[in-house]
């Protein structure tokens, strides 16, 4: 059974391979859609994180992974802008 958080997944994952694919296959620059990926996929990840959270109301654990996604999309971004 498919649930709502393995949907959510995909969907990231699915945001990551097409930022890759645009990169790889259109004149757009690699770093751009790498950003507009992460900015896109940024969402669904607040969703699955805050809005309907599989866990309990722990939030130690969610604050860490939220923690670690900014700064994987603050490093992406300067990354991209530095290039």
């Amino acid at each position: 059974m498919v649930e709502r958080y393995d949907t959510i997944l995909l969907a990231i994952a699915v945001i990551f391979a097409g930022g890759w694919l645009v990169g790889t296959v259109t004149a757009v620059p690699m770093q751009i859609a790498r950003v507009a990926s992460v900015l896109i996929a940024t969402p669904f990840v607040y969703d699955a994180m805050f809005r309907h959270p599989p866990l309990p109301d722990h939030p130690a654990p969610r604050a860490a992974a939220a923690i670690v996604w900014h700064v994987v999309l603050v490093w992406v971004i300067l990354d991209s802008l530095l290039l």
